[in-house]
């Protein structure tokens, strides 16, 4: 997953308050509340960078965290959202499905 391309998911709705994202899947009306890291992760997830680049030069940058740390936290939370269809992942070549 840590080479893989994370992409949010068409037709949600989010909004970025005091650094945290708050997100809701119209499918079910579920809401999501993500703290600051996992809100860099969900910004950053635009199917150009794979999640490891992404924790690379933004959450390691950002956050005091150890990069292997970083990753192994970031992979279960892509893995979270994805579980709920909000977060989906091309692999190969960049941003392709």
């Amino acid at each position: 997953m840590r080479n893989a391309y994370p992409v949010r998911a068409p037709n949600l709705a989010s909004r970025v308050l005091n650094g945290e994202a708050i997100i809701m899947n119209p499918a079910d009306s579920t809401l999501f509340t993500l703290n600051e890291t996992a809100t860099v992760i969900w910004l950053a997830a635009d199917g150009t960078r794979t999640l490891r680049e992404i924790v690379e030069t933004e959450v390691c940058t950002q956050f005091e965290v150890d990069p292997e740390t970083a990753i192994l936290e970031a992979e279960e939370f892509a893995a979270s959202l994805a579980g709920h269809s909000i977060l989906r992942f091309a692999a190969g070549t960049k941003g392709q499905e």
